[in-house]
């Protein structure tokens, strides 16, 4: 098993903010440990998890906790975040009954990279804004060793398209290459809406999808340059549409209407009427 066998607490500039409660804490973290090596030998399901097994639940609990966050509840949020910590402890007892890693190594190897890429706090490199801070993260993570060996590399594949699209976006730009002022975006926005709409029409159905998807990606593009993560106002822009459109159907179902019978002008109507009493 790969073990980690420095102290990292000496590399540690400052103490714990609060001693007593970080004790609280790590009483905590063992306690769950604790709880997990039972499990995994006196619980049948238990038992027989593997990464394979797991791995669908934790995808469905990554987005419980995004959910959670997307409501900003923080009951729902404490609780999430402890699903996604059981996988993680989870994944570490598997490898650790495998020979590979525990969730010691877990921690240090994350104690490590922390460090490593934080030279303006732990070394002598100079950061005065979030803007160099991330140029530099690119950089330090292009030379890290095991690293990612492209400024792409690090983008994982499995992302969704818009989180995907934002994070290639992001990446690129931490090493320049990047639109000088945010207004120049809008002429690739008009531009990619043309190629859209010479494309309609033209019966070729893949040439389209390239020419939406390049300006979805355009959009997107403006969104980071104006401060907005396109992910959370999409995800705003949804909820939104879902409330008003429950509106509606509630009230057709409360004058005894049918949807399906009805005219968009009549729609309209109401849904006119939801955007003023869910404002």
């Amino acid at each position: 098993m790969q073990k980690n066998t420095h102290n990292m607490n000496s590399q540690l500039p400052i103490a714990p903010e609060n001693p007593e409660r970080r004790r609280v804490q790590l009483e905590a973290f063992g306690r769950m440990l604790d709880v997990l090596d039972i499990l995994r030998v006196k619980c049948p399901w238990d038992a027989k998890q593997t990464n394979e097994s797991l791995r669908p639940n934790t995808i469905e609990e990554t987005f419980e906790l995004a959910q959670a966050l997307a409501d900003n509840d923080p009951a729902n949020i404490r609780k999430e975040l402890g699903d996604v910590l059981l996988h993680i402890a989870f994944y570490s007892k598997i490898a650790s009954e495998n020979g590979q890693f525990d969730i010691a190594d877990v921690c240090d190897s994350l104690s490590d990279k922390l460090i490593f890429r934080h030279p303006h706090v732990f070394g002598n490199v100079k950061a005065e804004s979030t803007e160099e801070v991330l140029e530099n993260w690119e950089q330090i993570k292009l030379r890290e060793k095991g690293g990612n060996k492209t400024v792409l590399g690090g983008v994982p594949s499995a992302l969704p398209a818009l989180i995907k699209a934002n994070r290639i976006q992001e990446k690129v730009k931490n090493v320049g290459f990047d639109w000088e002022e945010p207004s120049q975006v809008w002429d690739k926005v008009a531009e990619e809406i043309e190629e859209v709409k010479a494309e309609i029409g033209r019966d070729d159905k893949e040439a389209l999808e390239m020419e939406f998807g390049d300006l979805l990606f355009a959009v997107v593009n403006a969104a980071r340059l104006y401060g907005v993560n396109p992910e959370n106002a999409l995800e705003k822009t949804n909820r939104k549409f879902i409330a008003r459109f429950n509106y509606l159907e509630q009230e057709v179902n409360r004058r005894g209407l049918n949807l399906k019978e009805m005219t968009l002008a009549e729609m309209d109507e109401i849904w006119n009427e939801a955007k003023k009493a869910l404002i």
